[in-house]
């Protein structure tokens, strides 16, 4: 018993745990095909690496093979003094072989670096152009912390393997056969003695390699937690948000806890191979020592061709023996281990975008109709995640935006407002239906022509920290000074920016923290006049605003909205008063539609929202 536990209950709930472990784990085909592919742009690089791998393992084996000839013909002729002259050639040899394998070393410890650093990053970029693909809902399902994870932690993880895999498989594999060659020409009997037990040491490794690669997936789950727990709370936001309810113990507590768990397993991973490889080093080293005794009873028992040169030089390779077929098997784990790692970096690789573009799509400047016109014709929508038997966002919604209008979505919350500013813009498909931008099908466009073709100003604006012309020229890289000023006066923003004493260089700070809500929003605006498009889409712009500020956005929005067809996502209904239709949303279907004036008359649920926001006067 322990803890009251049957110890024989304790081992088999951790085998039925680690059954579920590796049961959801990333089962990815082929994946040691798909990593070796990772290097296949490399090839020439490869190709000089494995030549130069050759000649210095090579290389390396002669000067062991030298050492008999130092003792039996330098130092120790039959019936002679010392050869000097003998001596010092061979002495002259392996300075030489040592200089010019050093050499080598560094030309292929540069390949080497090259070629896995330069895979690494690669691997970093399909990976971010993988995710930059995905849709909307991927990264409202996923947190943050755990996507930057896979990107920075399991890249990184294998980073060992991408650089030393080449040249430490293919150089210590020449070494250990090289200096397996050599053992069996300087004796075959003592070869036999002192490779008895390597095929033991070959099944004991594949074991541990398996525990390790086990232990590596739940580390870098682990270390997903903990990125995540960091973006989390030491953000701009979360900092806020636990000194706003005096919950920083209770932070430290979470990221404590997990870090506790990292460093079990951190610990776990580096014990889980040291047993064998103590196991390894004493067989390895205790093998000198038994070619002593072997070779005494040879000698004993007649075998007169086993000389003192050909045991010091035996033992001299055997000895060189231990260091690469240690790495050897330090390889195999690192390669299990890293199985581990490859299988999540290409689980991720491995994502199937929702919205993929379509071979044939044309751009919007081929449309068959007006730029600016945006219809739905019998759109519904449901969000991927929602089961099945729940009513869709959106319900057989049908309208259409003339070029130039001004046309507000209104509706209680939830009632599917935004996600009709997501599918304009083709941030999702609708479920069935069609929408249609300038006259086309959005699935039959181009994404970048669609994207190009509209400005979002949302009610959360995003600003890079970084300077405040920077975040603008975000719209548009090659923009001049003049025309960043142009857009800000247009976004009444201009002299603001211009009484901060760094001016347009000021630092906006992380997500613009360093502005007010009304400063943030106007840069969102000049950043939108700048992209100059031509559908603007306002999703709850001025919402978060107060009475001040709102007003201040609300006359940018106005300017900046003309002459572009301008689709308004509403809350406060001050704000849209002026529109040229007003369309009412209400449980996924238009229930009304008209201007503010003919709503009013119709005294329905527009009529009813208004009234509540007037504080319940009447129609006016």
């Amino acid at each position: 018993m322990r803890g009251g536990r049957p110890v024989g209950g304790a081992a088999r709930a951790d085998r039925e745990a680690l059954k579920e472990q590796n049961a959801s784990a990333p089962q990815i085909p082929h994946l040691l095909r798909r990593t070796l592919e990772l290097f296949r742009p490399h090839k020439l690089a490869i190709s000089l690496t494995v030549a130069v791998v050759l000649v210095t393992a090579a290389i390396s084996v002669i000067p062991p093979l030298l050492v008999e000839s130092a003792f039996d013909v330098g130092l120790f002729p039959q019936g002679e003094g010392p050869n000097l002259s003998a001596l010092s050639v061979i002495v002259a040899v392996m300075i030489g072989l040592y200089i010019l394998s050093a050499a080598l070393g560094v030309w292929q410890a540069y390949l080497t670096a090259t070629v896995g650093n330069s895979v690494m990053g690669e691997l970093r970029v399909l990976l971010f152009r993988r995710l930059q693909s995905m849709e909307l809902s991927f990264f409202t399902h996923t947190k943050t912390g755990v996507i930057q994870s896979r990107l920075q932690n399991d890249v990184g993880g294998v980073a060992n393997a991408l650089t030393n895999t080449v040249s430490s498989v293919l150089g210590n594999t020449v070494n250990v056969i090289a200096a397996f060659v050599a053992m069996v020409l300087i004796s075959w009997q003592l070869t036999v003695v002192a490779i008895v037990l390597m095929p033991l040491l070959v099944l004991v490794q594949r074991r541990v390699g398996q525990v390790r690669a086990r232990i590596a997936g739940q580390a870098q789950e682990s270390l997903s937690d903990m990125t995540a727990i960091t973006q989390e709370t030491l953000s701009v936001s979360g900092v806020l948000l636990s000194k706003s309810f005096n919950r920083q113990q209770s932070e430290i507590d979470r990221y404590r806890e997990a870090n506790r768990t990292q460093i079990g397993l951190q610990v776990r991973q580096s014990m889980s191979g040291q047993g064998f490889f103590a196991l390894v080093n004493i067989f390895m080293s205790s093998i000198p020592a038994i070619v002593y005794l072997c070779a005494g009873l040879l000698i004993t028992g007649g075998t007169g061709d086993i000389t003192a040169g050909a045991i010091v030089a035996f033992t001299t390779v055997q000895s060189r023996l231990l260091f690469p077929l240690t790495s050897l098997m330090r390889v195999a784990l690192d390669l299990q281990t890293s199985g581990a790692l490859f299988a999540r970096i290409f689980e991720y690789l491995d994502l199937k975008p929702a919205i993929v573009e379509r071979p044939d799509a044309i751009d919007v400047a081929d449309a068959p109709g007006p730029l600016g016109s945006v219809s739905f014709e019998n759109v519904s929508f449901r969000y991927p995640d929602a089961p099945e038997q729940s009513r869709p966002t959106l319900d057989d919604v049908s309208f259409a935006i003339a070029p130039g209008e001004f046309a507000a979505f209104v509706g209680p919350s939830g009632a599917g407002k935004t996600t009709i500013s997501y599918l304009a813009a083709r941030l999702y498909d609708a479920s069935s239906g069609t929408v249609t931008f300038a006259g086309a099908d959005v699935r039959k466009l181009t994404q970048g022509s669609v994207i190009d073709s509209i400005g979002i100003v949302s009610q959360e604006t995003y600003l890079f920290h970084a300077s405040i012309a920077e975040n603008l020229r975000y719209a548009r890289p090659e923009a001049t000074d003049a025309e960043l000023e142009a857009a800000a006066r247009a976004a009444n923003i201009h002299d603001t920016i211009a009484a901060f004493p760094d001016g347009y260089q000021t630092l906006a700070g992380e997500r613009g923290y360093r502005l007010s809500g009304g400063e943030k929003q106007r840069l969102a605006i000049a950043r939108v006049l700048l992209k100059d498009p031509a559908v603007m889409l306002l999703d709850e712009a001025t919402s978060a605003l107060d009475s001040l500020s709102e007003r201040v956005v609300q006359h940018a929005l106005d300017t900046a909205s003309k002459g572009r067809t301008t689709i308004a996502i509403a809350h406060r209904l001050s704000t849209i008063v002026g529109a040229d239709r007003i369309l009412v949303i209400d449980a996924g279907k238009i229930v009304e539609q008209g201007t503010h004036s003919e709503l009013l008359a119709a005294d329905g649920v527009y009529a009813r929202m208004y009234r509540e926001q007037a504080g319940g006067h009447g129609p006016t």
